[in-house]
């Protein structure tokens, strides 16, 4: 356990970052998913801007690596594509 009163207060701030994280990493999580599931070429129409605009914001916290956006945006954009 942290022993000063810096520490007692990162440990605080890391806790409040990593719900956060999780929850926009959850949030990205859903919505490729229910892109992925879609058959209907109009609804995945809609719903990959919404999914790009997730996996950039994810990308610029560094959340996860700008690569990964990158290849993850460009496999969804040819699954859409491929409709």
């Amino acid at each position: 356990m942290p022993q000063n009163k810096s520490a007692k207060k990162r440990l605080r701030q890391d806790k409040k970052k990593r719900t956060r994280n999780r929850a926009q990493k959850r949030k990205v999580r859903t919505l490729v998913q229910q892109l992925k599931n879609t058959e209907d070429p109009e609804v995945a129409a809609e719903l990959l801007p919404d999914v790009k605009r997730g996996l950039d914001r994810l990308a610029s916290k560094n959340l996860i690596h700008k690569n990964k956006a990158a290849n993850k945006k460009s496999k969804l954009e040819k699954y859409v594509n491929s409709l």
